[in-house]
């Protein structure tokens, strides 16, 4: 995820954490890469940041269907997804 990219929903108070997102700091190309491409750089980040939970909450929560938020690409989201009933939370 991307900090300087515009989030839509809630308030601000509710995006508190994009100000702390390690990818902020990083080439974004990284977390939306070309059909094929590689997220390896994207996850490796994310392991290390400390709001990568926050993240993957919002992605769910918002059904971001392109890049790595949280550390999770769209089909490993869209089966968490499934998994816990589409509450669009983790389980």
């Amino acid at each position: 995820m991307r900090a300087g990219r515009a989030l839509p929903g809630g308030g601000a108070e509710d995006r508190g954490w994009v100000d702390s997102a390690l990818c902020a700091q990083t080439d974004p190309e990284g977390f939306f890469p070309e059909r094929g491409g590689s997220t390896r750089t994207a996850r490796r980040v994310c392991l290390a940041c400390e709001v990568r939970v926050e993240c993957l909450e919002y992605a769910l929560e918002n059904d971001e269907r392109f890049g790595v938020w949280g550390g999770l690409g769209e089909r490993e989201r869209r089966r968490l997804r499934r998994a816990s009933g589409e509450a669009g939370g983790l389980p």
